[in-house]
């Protein structure tokens, strides 16, 4: 009887100490698991849902033309006082002096000279010079039949000029054509722009861009739209930083924005990119959008106090005088041995 108890005694003691093992470890690896298995939250860009303005546009090229043109041909011998070409007159200022009579100025321009005749002999003894009012500029373009039904008068036009491409001209649509142009398939317009610098000079090529259905809605970067079959998603995020798939509708893209028509509100925090970093449910630390980038002080040798330099200086003031201190000790004991030996010798 009292064997059997040993033996049962021994075998609870063995499975009691195995079970105790294996809480044990799997109390620890729990405890381990729950401190170091934690990721920090990933870095994402974000930005903000906010108003912006939308158009739509028609792109083509045009001649600039003078707002109004008068010419004159002159006998040169006729010319009493030289013309001053490329001058600003106003209206009733004196072009030229002639035997006969006076040029006057029509009207507010700059003199110019055409080109002279294919005839050579009528070129030696005529000459053909233009007053140009180039304070208002007219294009005449032609605008794709598929546009016909927005291009409307007033409608607000940017021009481009080969000779300052840095800077953008505003015009409007002066007039539209009545109907639609059968060989060319497309609807004569005139733009009107003010050239009050002189800048653009007539017969230069222009970039014409016209604008139609202008409005002002909310607008988010091209980058955080996500398609799957017919809808569109972005990422919202909340207040705790969490992130949720939600659908919208879009609209007009223009400039790497495109318009939002319904499902966020203006305010409403998005991500902006890094889209394949991103589920649902998912918490993140949010970068604003063209924030800063802190720089990093990782390699670079920190600079030392004012004090830490005081400090150093001294030290290394101690360990000169230590060491000049050694050398004399030194030189004098070489001394003194040597003294020792020559009255040893002398003796």
């Amino acid at each position: 009887m009292k064997r059997s108890t040993k033996i049962t005694s021994t075998i609870v003691a063995f499975f009691l100490i195995i079970t105790i093992v294996i809480v044990g470890r799997t109390m620890i690896g729990n405890h381990f698991k729950k401190k170091f298995s934690k990721r920090p939250p990933p870095g994402i860009i974000v930005t903000e849902v906010v108003a912006k303005d939308f158009s739509q546009q028609v792109s083509t090229y045009g001649t600039a033309n003078p707002f109004r043109t008068k010419s004159y041909k002159i006998e040169k011998y006729e010319i009493i006082s030289p013309i001053e070409f490329n001058k600003i007159l106003k209206k009733g200022d004196l072009i030229t002096k002639l035997k006969t009579r006076n040029l006057i100025a029509a009207f507010d321009g700059i003199v110019t000279k055409r080109d002279f005749s294919n005839d050579i002999k009528v070129s030696e003894s005529s000459l053909l010079i233009q007053l140009e009012d180039t304070s208002i500029i007219y294009v005449d373009v032609d605008i794709p039949e598929i546009y016909s039904s927005f291009i409307k008068e007033n409608l607000n036009v940017d021009v481009k000029f080969s000779g300052n491409n840095d800077k953008i001209y505003s015009g409007i649509i002066d007039s539209t054509s009545g109907r639609i142009d059968i060989e060319k398939r497309s609807l004569a317009t005139r733009i009107k722009l003010n050239n009050d610098n002189f800048d653009i000079l007539p017969g230069s090529l222009l970039e014409i861009t016209i604008k139609y259905n202008e409005k002002n809605s909310l607008g988010i970067p091209d980058t955080s739209l996500m398609m799957e079959g017919d809808k569109t998603y972005v990422y919202k995020v909340s207040e705790k930083n969490i992130t949720n798939k939600n659908e919208v509708v879009i609209g007009i893209r223009e400039s790497g924005f495109i318009e939002i028509v319904a499902g966020l509100s203006q305010g409403d925090n998005i991500v902006a990119e890094g889209l394949k970093k991103v589920r649902p449910r998912l918490e993140i630390k949010p970068i604003k959008k063209g924030a800063k980038k802190v720089k990093s002080n990782w390699g670079k040798k920190a600079e030392p106090k004012k004090n830490e330099t005081k400090k150093s200086k001294y030290r290394s003031e101690e360990r000169r005088v230590g060491k000049e201190s050694r050398s004399r000790w030194k030189t004098d004991h070489k001394k003194k041995k040597k003294t020792k030996a020559n009255s040893k010798r002398s003796n």
